[in-house]
C-alpha cells in the first residue's frame, strides 16, 4: 500500500525530473521556434516521407524535447509549437502522467500531424486536448513510408522519434496538450 505522502513525493520528483532540460522557466517563443525548426529539419532529413505528410496535413504540432521519468509513478513534460503551412500559430505544452510498473528516464521528440481540418479545429478549440482514440501512433521506421492509406483514415498521426535514454515497464498513461504563452 502506498501512502499519500509517498505518492505525492514520488509524483513531484518525477515531474521535477521530467522538467529538467526542457527550457521550463526560461522565456521565449524564439527559443521554442528555434528548437521546432531544428526538430522539423531533422525529421524531414531522417524520414523523408514525413515532408509529404506535413505538406498534406492541416497542421503539425512539433514537440522538440519531451523529458519523461518514472519509478512506479511517472511524468513527462515538453513544449512546442503548432504550425499551419509551416508558420507558428500557437505554442503548447505537453504533460503526461503515468502509473504502473516503470523505471527509467528518456527524452524524445514527437510531432502530431492533423490530417483533417476538423481534427485541427477540435485541437485548437479545446481548452486542453487529451490524446485519445483518434490518435494513431507511428514508429520512426514508418516515417519514410507513411503512406496515403494511413493519412486518409486517421485524423491525427503521432510520430515519436529521436529517443535517448531508457524507460521500461507497463503503465496506464494520459497526455494532455495545453496552449501556453511562452
Amino acid at each position: 500500500m502506498i501512502s499519500r505522502r509517498v505518492f505525492l513525493g514520488s509524483t513531484g520528483a518525477a515531474l521535477a525530473l521530467a522538467a529538467c532540460n526542457n527550457g521550463v522557466g526560461s522565456n521565449g517563443a524564439a527559443m521554442i521556434d528555434a528548437r521546432v525548426d531544428a526538430t522539423r529539419n531533422y525529421l524531414f532529413q531522417t524520414y523523408p516521407g514525413t515532408q509529404d505528410l506535413a505538406a498534406r496535413s492541416a497542421g503539425v504540432l512539433y514537440m522538440p524535447l519531451v523529458t519523461e521519468a518514472g519509478l512506479g509513478i511517472g511524468g513527462a513534460y515538453g513544449r512546442g509549437a503548432l504550425r499551419i503551412q509551416d508558420v507558428t500559430v500557437d505554442y503548447y505544452s505537453s504533460a503526461k502522467a503515468s502509473i504502473g510498473f516503470q523505471i527509467g528516464a528518456q527524452q524524445y521528440a514527437h510531432a502530431l500531424f492533423f490530417m483533417t481540418p476538423q481534427a485541427l479545429a477540435d485541437f485548437r478549440g479545446a481548452s486542453g486536448w487529451a490524446a485519445g482514440a483518434d490518435l494513431r501512433y507511428a514508429t520512426p521506421d514508418q516515417g519514410g513510408s507513411i503512406g496515403k492509406e494511413t493519412t486518409e483514415i486517421d485524423p491525427v498521426i503521432a510520430l515519436v522519434f529521436g529517443q535517448s535514454g531508457l524507460i521500461a515497464g507497463a503503465t496506464v498513461a494520459g497526455t494532455k496538450y495545453t496552449r501556453i504563452i511562452p
